[in-house]
């Protein structure tokens, strides 16, 4: 297949529930694409998805037909096509090959697409967007959900949260963490270098390596030799609030895919245990091979509800909840979690993270640390839940807050995308002094 034709497969399959994470990967490995073209398909893939409101609206005022009456790859098609020309593609290459890679799935479809597509070309550019400031003006100039917008709006503020959209609608960067028993920051940049690859000091974690042009990272030697690991900046410094030392007993929950159980190791020098507990058991299955890949024998998968943890009371030195959330610090990285996510979901999330929350606490011995974090920045999620703890979870005393770009929020700290060029995250650090 073409690059395009695998892009409109792509988004077919996320439109059909896949995450896009996880299904194209797999699909670029199987396909006869250079790196060249695989780059090109996630840029496609990824860019579609971050924009898509904005591409819908445009597309409805080009179409005498209902996005949602099409074919799904007509649907993907369209979709795709738009955002090259949004993107700033030549008409004659955004639409032609568009409708070219689509008549190879579903030539029925051509005429329709080259049709509405030369309309959106035909459009003055930038395009005319709603321009006022109300919730729905807002998503769909930033490409949100309405109550995404609502909601972050009020709980961080119209700035802030314009902000948060702004850069949620802007590629990731890729970070390595140095693998610290085996190299350097510096040896890793001279490796990475001499790769080919545009390698500068990450701003926020202290060993942090901010790469372009590395190409695919899973087949990239510093990886696949466990010299570095690919996790962004805010996550390190999770792992640096955790703070384990060599011959202590770790534990984190909500584990997978391994990069604060394994940075956790690191930071240890593989000397003590460091349990991973998650529920699902394929995303278990990625703990254990990543610490296969870094050489860490302290790292423990173990799948099991963190809400019915089989250890005993005050077990732990350190206890990390990383829980599930709604991920809106991470749509620049993970575009297709904003469709996904509901104002109803927030709230049971919510739930979940004080049971987890709750259950861990029990698990931390007098004196040893508890820390909760999450990749989102709702309030509900954190500050919330941190109200939540200081009112249920007697016996415990908020450690020190991250400073600056981190945020004092509660007890906690909260980290937004834009103050870092990062994953937004919370971070809420306890320690343990007395029994509850």
């Amino acid at each position: 297949m073409s690059s395009r034709q695998t892009a409109i497969r792509a988004l077919e399959r996320v439109e059909s529930g896949a995450f896009a994470n996880v299904v194209l990967p797999p699909m670029l490995r199987a396909s006869d694409l250079d790196p060249r073209d695989r780059a090109l398909v996630t840029d496609l893939v990824y860019g579609t998805l971050r924009r898509l409101r904005t591409l819908d609206f445009v597309l409805a005022e080009a179409s005498d037909r209902g996005l949602e009456t099409l074919d799904a790859p007509v649907r993907a098609a369209l979709r795709l096509g738009a955002y090259q020309l949004f993107d700033g593609v030549a008409p004659h290459a955004a639409v032609g090959e568009t409708v070219e890679a689509l008549g190879a799935i579903q030539p029925a479809g051509k005429g329709f697409v080259n049709a509405v597509l030369r309309r959106v070309a035909s459009l003055d550019r930038p395009w005319a967007l709603p321009g006022g400031n109300d919730a729905e003006s807002v998503a769909i100039r930033t490409s949100m959900p309405s109550w995404i917008v609502e909601m972050l709006t009020l709980d961080l503020g119209a700035e802030d949260a314009r902000g948060v959209f702004d850069m949620a609608n802007q590629p990731a960067s890729v970070t390595l963490r140095p693998n610290s028993r085996v190299t350097t920051a510096e040896a890793l940049t001279a490796e990475l270098r001499d790769l080919g690859a545009d390698v500068a000091p990450g701003g926020l974690a202290p060993d942090a390596v901010m790469v372009r042009g590395l190409g695919d990272l899973r087949s990239s030697p510093p990886i696949t030799e466990g010299r570095a690991t690919p996790q962004d900046q805010s996550s390190q410094v999770i792992a640096r609030v955790v703070g384990a030392a060599p011959g202590e007993r770790v534990l984190e929950i909500g584990a997978a895919p391994g990069g604060k159980a394994t940075g956790a190791a690191e930071q240890m020098d593989d000397r003590g245990l460091v349990v991973a507990l998650d529920v699902n058991g394929a995303r278990a299955g990625l703990i254990a091979e990543a610490a296969r890949r870094l050489g860490l024998g302290s790292v423990r998968p173990v799948i099991g509800d963190g809400r019915a943890v089989p250890f005993p009371d005050a077990s732990f030195d350190r206890v990390l909840i990383d829980a599930p959330c709604s991920g809106l610090g991470v749509m620049r990285r993970r575009p297709d979690v904003r469709w996904r996510m509901t104002p109803q979901d927030v709230d049971q999330l919510a739930t979940l993270q004080r049971e987890l929350l709750g259950a861990a606490a029990r698990l931390v011995r007098p004196g040893g640390r508890l820390v909760y974090s999450v990749c989102t920045l709702t309030a509900a999620e954190t500050t919330g839940v941190d109200a939540w703890a200081a009112d249920s979870l007697v016996g415990f005393v908020e450690e020190p807050p991250l400073p600056a770009p981190w945020e004092p929020r509660g007890r906690g700290a909260l980290l937004l995308p834009q103050a870092a060029n990062s994953d937004g995250m919370y971070v809420l650090a306890l320690r343990r002094s007395a029994y509850a």
